[in-house]
């Protein structure tokens, strides 16, 4: 194992409050790891704590509230870090032409400032010790542009473009950059996204209303249900536990076959194959 020892797996992980978060703090504590999960909303950090964890705030759109959760943890540690996961941030819908500078500004700084600003309020941490994990937490979304969501997929392509960049700027410090990709998974992020697109997008005169109100008619509390492409939020915590605990962690780690494909195709299919896929989606969903 690349860390010094049990003392030292102490981890952050944002966005814990359910999904992806929630179960990758569970599994981490399970293999060992003090997990500090964040939330946003305080009924979620008594449910955390409930669990016995030790659950603390953390908005990303804050930078106070950022530096108040490092300096908080530190003082629990006595000064030690293991690992961080950003795992915290949301999916805005909408085609990119009924999307507000306010909207897509929003979506950037919980996905993409936030995500950094923390990475760097723990830096100075990680590099005085010489040893740490970074995992962000991306999508296939961040390897393929989504018709139709195409601000949460250019904030995923920034969060990969960081992570790749900061993988070689700390090529000598002793701390590993790696990116998960989930593909669907089963959470409740399809449930946020319908109560951003009802805030955030025009549902009278925008170019594509009558497309967004029939989508949110129809995904309305709904989750999204189970099949051969859709796994369980465990499977991506144990991918991040993968990323912490190798002593070579890779720099992509993709989760479901279709995040996989995903991966590929962007690497090795010709744009207009690309478009043509999915034009064909996006005439489907514009007759919905």
């Amino acid at each position: 194992m690349w860390y010094p020892s049990v003392e030292d797996r102490s981890v952050i992980v944002t966005g814990a409050s359910g999904g992806i978060g929630r179960a990758t703090a569970r599994v981490l504590r399970a293999q060992g790891w003090r997990v500090f999960p964040t939330a946003r909303r305080g009924e979620d950090i008594e449910s955390l704590k409930s669990e016995g964890f030790e659950a603390l705030f953390a908005n990303m759109d804050d930078g106070v509230s950022l530096r108040a959760l490092v300096d908080t943890v530190l003082k629990l540690t006595g000064g030690k870090l293991g690992a961080l996961v950003n795992n915290a941030g949301y999916g805005q819908p909408g085609a990119l032409e009924d999307l507000s500078r306010e909207t897509m500004r929003a979506q950037f700084e919980t996905n993409v400032f936030g995500l950094q600003e923390l990475t760097n309020l723990c830096l100075p941490t990680l590099r005085r010790q010489g040893w740490g994990r970074i995992v962000h937490i991306s999508s296939v979304a961040g390897r393929l542009a989504l018709p139709f969501m195409g601000i949460y997929s250019a904030s995923k392509f920034a969060v990969e473009a960081m992570a790749d960049a900061l993988r070689v700027e700390l090529f000598d410090s002793g701390i590993a950059v790696c990116l998960v990709e989930p593909g669907s998974i089963e959470s409740a992020f399809r449930q946020r996204s319908v109560a951003q697109a009802e805030t955030e997008l025009d549902l009278e005169s925008a170019h594509f209303a009558n497309a967004y109100r029939k989508n949110i008619d129809r995904r309305k509390g709904r989750r999204k249900q189970p099949d051969r492409f859709t796994l369980p939020p465990e499977v991506v915590g144990r991918k991040v536990a993968q990323a912490l605990e190798s002593a070579h962690p890779r720099a992509r780690y993709c989760v479901t076959l279709p995040a996989c494909v995903g991966a590929i195709l962007a690497s090795l299919c010709p744009t207009r194959w690309l478009d043509t896929l999915f034009i064909r989606k996006a005439r489907k969903r514009v007759r919905v």
